[in-house]
């Protein structure tokens, strides 16, 4: 697939995929949404453990950067980061990507790492952050158990349907610990109700710019 690189409002990057007519991110801001729906949502709403973070979508890799930055800055005793992605993105494109550069300037490195990380081995970039890298269908790989956070970030509904589907919200919450969390930045009431079939207890958050909702939801 062809991928276009794209700035969005707040001057950080996203990937337009013409064939999908899709973008990884918010073009009101990829920076702002990510840190919006997975960090301040997510990440930030669980105490400062151990814990076993769960993304489906790896793509560009800025959850992961801004979860590392996170464990680093907020004194997470260690994360060990799980990501899935059935299309990763090739190195000399991440190399364009600016969210090193805005999201956490002096580590641009950091963001780098992630791209560059060997696929289907635990790689411990830090003593407060470890890498898993899962390259597959989200639907049919061996998904990690004990998970106490899940970031749902498969493209929408409507360009991607077959990662919306309540067999995979059905294996999510079989993943996630009791009190765990699941955060999308997708609202939309059929899947509201597929996670809350799956037994989440679901809840509609304020959206980050330019995005009214967004769901989120605790075993």
């Amino acid at each position: 697939m062809e991928r276009k690189l794209q700035q969005t409002a707040d001057g950080s990057h996203t990937l337009y995929i013409p064939e999908l007519d899709e973008h990884y991110h918010s073009v009101n801001g990829a920076l702002r949404e990510a840190e919006h729906i997975f960090i301040e949502a997510g990440l930030r709403s669980l105490p400062r453990r151990e814990l076993r973070v769960l993304e489906i979508g790896f793509g560009t890799g800025l959850n992961a950067f801004l979860t590392w930055k996170e464990a680093e800055q907020a004194l997470i005793p260690r994360i060990d980061y799980y990501t899935v992605e059935l299309y990763p993105l090739p190195l000399d494109l991440a190399r364009r990507l600016n969210y090193g550069q805005l999201a956490w300037p002096g580590r641009e490195e950091r963001f780098l790492a992630l791209h560059e990380a060997e696929w289907g081995v635990d790689v411990p970039l830090s003593e407060r952050f470890v890498l898993h890298k899962i390259q597959g269908d989200s639907n049919t790989v061996c998904l990690p158990e004990g998970i106490d956070l899940v970031y749902f970030d498969a493209f929408a509904p409507d360009k991607q349907p077959e990662m919306w589907n309540q067999a995979i919200y059905d294996r999510l919450y079989a993943c996630v610990v009791p009190e765990g969390i699941i955060v999308t930045y997708c609202a939309k009431g059929e899947v509201r109700r597929g996670m809350q079939a799956a037994g989440f207890k679901m809840s509609r958050l304020p959206g980050p710019p330019g995005k009214r909702h967004m769901l989120k939801g605790i075993r």
